[in-house]
C-alpha cells in the first residue's frame, strides 16, 4: 500500500506519506535539508506539451518516501483567495513535497489535456495548502509551469477517505486536482479541490 500526501495507492507495497496527527509524513525522520540554489534543478522554460509526451497515468511511488529523486522546481502556483504564491516542484517523494506543492509525475502538466495532480502539506513545512478548504467554486488557481501560464477555476470540493485513489485518475479534458490531509493535523481524511481550465498562455 502506497500513499501520496497521505493518499493510499493500492498494489504497490509498503507505505508512503502516511501522515501523522501532526501532518508530518514521517515524524521520526530528520527534516529535509534547507533549499539552496545549488540543490534545485530548475526546468528550462518550454511548452510542457513539447517537453513531455501526453501522460497516461500517475507513476508508481517508491516504498521509501525519501527515495533518491532530484529536487526539481518547475514553476509557481498562485491561489489569490487564500493569499498563496509558492514555488512548485515536480516529484513524488518528500524530497520535493517538503519544499512546496509538487506535481505528481505522470499526471498532466497544468495546461495539458488531462488531470494535473498536485499534493501539498497543510500544517508542516511551509503549509502551502493550509487553507484550501476555504476555496469555493469560481476561485482561481494559477499555475506558471515550464513557460505556460494556466488559469483554472474551482469547480468542486470533496472530502474523501485515503483509499479514494480515483481522485488522481486521468480526465479527457484539462482539469487539475489539489489534495492534502483533512482536517489539518489529522490523516483521517483527504480534502480535494477540483479545478477546470479557464485559459492558457505564454508565461
Amino acid at each position: 500500500m502506497i500513499a501520496i500526501a497521505g493518499l493510499l495507492i493500492p498494489g504497490t507495497g509498503g507505505s508512503w506519506l502516511e501522515q501523522s496527527k501532526a501532518d508530518d509524513p514521517i515524524p521520526h525522520r530528520l527534516p529535509a535539508p534547507p533549499v539552496t540554489t545549488s540543490t534545485i534543478a530548475t526546468a528550462a522554460p518550454a511548452n510542457p506539451q513539447v517537453l513531455d509526451p501526453q501522460p497516461s497515468r500517475p507513476i508508481d511511488v517508491p516504498d521509501d518516501p525519501y527515495a533518491r529523486e532530484p529536487l526539481v522546481e518547475i514553476g509557481t502556483i498562485e491561489i489569490p483567495k487564500i493569499g498563496l504564491t509558492h514555488r512548485m516542484f515536480h516529484g513524488i517523494t518528500l524530497n520535493n513535497i517538503d519544499h512546496g506543492p509538487s506535481h505528481w509525475p505522470g499526471s498532466a502538466y497544468p495546461g495539458q489535456i488531462g488531470n494535473a495532480v498536485i499534493a501539498g502539506h497543510r500544517v508542516t513545512h511551509s503549509r502551502p495548502f493550509r487553507n484550501i478548504d476555504q476555496l469555493a467554486p469560481g476561485d482561481q488557481v494559477i499555475f506558471t509551469v515550464r513557460g505556460t501560464r494556466a488559469v483554472y477555476a474551482v469547480v468542486g470540493r470533496e472530502i474523501v477517505t485515503p483509499k479514494a485513489t480515483w481522485i488522481a485518475n486521468p480526465t479527457p479534458t484539462p482539469t487539475a486536482t489539489l489534495f492534502a490531509c483533512h482536517p489539518p493535523g489529522s490523516a483521517k481524511l483527504r480534502y480535494v479541490v477540483r479545478l477546470a481550465l479557464v485559459s492558457t498562455g505564454l508565461a
